[in-house]
């Protein structure tokens, strides 16, 4: 029930930008968070996974079964996907873009069954104020908790969230990320999210993915990957990895002499 990948590669042209990628059983319930500077290949490893882009080499395997050969309709129920750049109708409510995001996996014709979900999801994310407001009316940060909505109402085996948190203030950081981890928890999904902040990291997520140019220098809990020497290499900065009051940890990063 588990997704893994074993030497995979991806290459845009002739430049390679994803080599010889290998991840180990990522389970349901597990939150993992993609860490890494800019330019280190975490958005093209999601447009693999999702099929937006065709590896050159390796094996995507969810559930036992290699997606990098499923068909569309098949990887499209079990993987769902959070792009950088989202976007629905602008006249569209959003009630109804959530909608929309829900019957493209499961047809066109509306059920009570739906609407509960949707209206599930929109709770569940504190979103359900907004329910009746149009897109055109929200702000860069509403929007991408609306997006958030859109990738987890369709409840698949894998989410993939690409900086779900880039645009929200602090507290709806926190407010999307706990929601988010309480929505997976209870319907046992893989979640893989990229993420810049390292502390939200460290609080969030069962399991670290460290990669740079391309490649996996880390993988693991997030004590032991936020401690390591190959943070500051890759970051180029000067870390410090310490305990809170609260037992969680905390990264005190500044800029190398």
């Amino acid at each position: 029930m588990s997704l893994e990948i074993a030497g995979l590669g991806v290459a845009y042209g002739k430049r390679e930008v994803l080599k010889d990628i290998d991840i180990t059983s990522i389970k349901p319930g597990e939150f993992v968070g993609l860490i890494g500077p800019n330019a280190s290949g975490k958005s093209t490893l999601f447009k693999s996974i999702a099929g937006v882009v065709h590896p050159i080499h390796g094996k995507i395997m969810l559930k036992g079964e290699e997606l990098t050969t499923a068909s569309r309709s098949v990887r499209s129920k079990q993987v769902a996907y959070m792009p950088q750049a989202f976007g629905c109708n602008a006249v569209l409510s959003v009630f109804e873009c959530v909608l929309l995001a829900l019957k493209q996996t499961t047809g066109w014709r509306v059920k009570n069954y739906d609407l509960d979900r949707v209206s599930e999801i929109l709770s569940a994310l504190n979103l359900t104020a907004l329910a009746h407001r149009g897109l055109s009316q929200l702000s860069g940060g509403q929007a991408q908790m609306v997006a958030v909505a859109q990738t987890l109402v369709r409840e698949p085996s894998l989410v993939l969230l690409d900086e779900p948190t880039s645009a929200l203030d602090l507290h709806h950081q926190l407010s999307i990320l706990s929601s988010i981890r309480r929505f997976m928890e209870a319907r046992k999904m893989i979640v893989i999210a990229a993420l810049h902040d390292l502390n939200l990291a460290a609080q969030y997520c069962d399991r670290l993915i460290l990669l740079r140019e391309g490649r996996i220098l880390a993988d693991g809990e997030p004590n032991k990957v936020l401690g390591l020497e190959a943070i500051d290499q890759t970051y180029k900065v000067k870390t410090n990895l310490e305990q809170t009051s609260r037992n969680t940890l905390y990264v005190d990063a500044r800029l190398s002499a």
